[in-house]
């Protein structure tokens, strides 16, 4: 009986230690899906890549047959500014901000003299984390006062390390689809002029 109260003292003992060294550590910190996605892009910053076409509707001819360019120009610890050039037109810059625990997104344009657009500053904000690769901008009331036809509009940019980032839009319950890939497995681009507007 002594032997017997003897191993059940042990195993309750042992079993109590074990419980302490658990509840004594610390749970692993997981990183948000929004954080790591941000991260990633933040160390493209500087470079530049070529893209191409995957998807565009029949009769659109801004991009057919032009030289596609980002730039990951420039880079704050809560903005990130990508130049996207299309051939020789500098207008575009898609501006990327991270606040309250979602992401922004803004396309800019401007006229070869600096001045915006007409038709400039439309996007939205991410309504969840999303995915570590992929972060998903329905269009917001911001972009419904500019283009009223956008109002089902959806734009993500995917970004997966090391392969490749893309942009793509989608208008709901049209044929109205872009997608432009840009491959990251590619040495970098010569990085191009500073898009119109910017003084650098």
């Amino acid at each position: 009986m002594k032997i017997k109260s003897c191993v059940y003292f042990c195993v309750a003992l042992l079993t109590f230690a074990s419980l302490q060294v658990v509840v004594g550590q610390t749970a692993p910190k997981t990183v948000a899906a929004n954080v790591t996605f941000w991260n990633e892009l933040q160390k493209l910053c500087g470079k530049a890549y070529s893209g191409t076409v995957v998807a565009a509707p029949a009769d659109d001819t801004t991009f057919k047959d032009k030289a596609l360019v980002m730039h990951v120009r420039a880079c704050e610890k809560n903005i990130i500014r990508i130049p996207f050039n299309v051939g020789d037109d500098r207008s575009r810059t898609w501006v990327l901000t991270r606040k309250k625990n979602r992401i922004e997104l803004r396309h800019d344009h401007r006229h070869e003299d600096g001045r915006p657009d007409a038709v400039t500053m439309y996007g939205g904000w991410t309504n969840n984390v999303g995915l570590a690769t992929r972060q998903v901008f329905p269009a917001d009331d911001q972009t419904v006062k500019v283009i009223a036809a956008a109002a089902p509009n959806v734009w993500w940019i995917e970004l997966v390390a090391g392969e490749y980032f893309s942009y793509n839009l989608r208008r709901m319950g049209s044929e109205r689809y872009f997608s432009i890939k840009f491959d990251l497995k590619k040495p970098p681009a010569d990085p191009p002029p500073a898009p119109w507007g910017w003084n650098d």
